[in-house]
């Protein structure tokens, strides 16, 4: 049975979610893959391999959802240097989950949070531009 704590968290994620702009949440989900990227590497300092695992499915997810929404059409340049990006992440999350190194997961810290970095800025301007 769900407390009515769990139920109230939940129906507040969700109205947040629903006021957000688009771009406004994809630097939200950059800030759950970089949260999870710190976890798996924590976990694998302390040697917690289920803690590591739970943590780099859940990057994995985040980036495989990212990566899989991006326009090569549109996006021309830019969605493919992402896809390269992604690709790297993911790369290197595997490495460093398998050889339980935590230094290779900084690699992947470093290009998501650029890369947050970036669209949190694009969604500000976005933001200004649309208050009169």
């Amino acid at each position: 049975m769900i407390s009515s704590a769990a139920r109230a968290r939940d129906v507040y994620r969700q109205t947040e979610m629903q006021s957000r702009t688009p771009l406004e949440l994809v630097a939200m989900l950059y800030d759950g893959a970089i949260r999870f990227t710190v976890q798996a590497r924590d976990a694998a300092k302390r040697r917690d391999i289920p803690a590591r695992r739970d943590a780099v499915s859940r990057v994995i997810a985040i980036v495989s959802e990212l990566q899989s929404t991006l326009d090569v059409e549109r996006g021309g340049d830019v969605a493919v240097s992402l896809d390269r990006l992604y690709t790297f992440a993911l790369d290197r999350l595997m490495s460093a989950s398998i050889k339980q190194d935590p230094t290779q997961f900084d690699d992947v810290l470093n290009v998501l949070t650029t890369l947050r970095d970036g669209w949190t800025a694009i969604a500000s301007q976005g933001s200004a531009a649309a208050t009169p």
